[in-house]
């Protein structure tokens, strides 16, 4: 009940808007043809980014427990190139946004969530998004 609560004030309150971002970047990605493997993760983010309570970005390490593409050296130069081309830029917006929602008391759980998204706005290869109990239950595996 609180996560749907919390969702719908994050729509409401500028999640919206970035999540539409993330979709425009992912599109673009797409449409260069030279990014379009990173146009996949973009994608998934604008997904998180426009319901993220109640989900979380977990290492796709932790979560199946063995090495992949994404995980291992491929996935960090994956990351470099998506820092570059659009990373960096994703991530400021949401700490700017971060910083607005922090303003007042009502909006600290929107900073948090813009802050979280800050992590995977930087380096999304190797990670995917799922529930957080099912990310819970695969730190506890660990």
């Amino acid at each position: 009940m609180i996560t749907a609560l919390l969702n719908l004030i994050w729509l409401v309150f500028g999640g919206a808007v970035l999540a539409l971002a993330w979709f425009l970047i992912g599109l673009v990605m797409a449409l260069t043809i030279i990014l379009l493997p990173w146009a996949r993760s973009a994608f998934e983010i604008a997904s998180y980014t426009l319901w993220p309570f109640g989900r979380e970005a977990i290492d796709r390490r932790i979560l199946t427990g063995r090495q992949d593409i994404g995980t291992g050296e491929l996935g960090f130069i994956g990351n470099v190139i998506w820092f570059v081309a659009a990373g960096w830029w994703l991530a400021l917006g949401h700490i700017l946004a971060a910083i607005g929602c922090a303003i007042t008391i009502i909006g600290l759980p929107l900073a948090v969530a813009h802050l979280k998204l800050v992590g995977i706005s930087l380096a999304p290869i190797g990670k995917t998004v799922v529930s957080a109990e099912e990310a819970a239950a695969a730190r506890a595996r660990m």
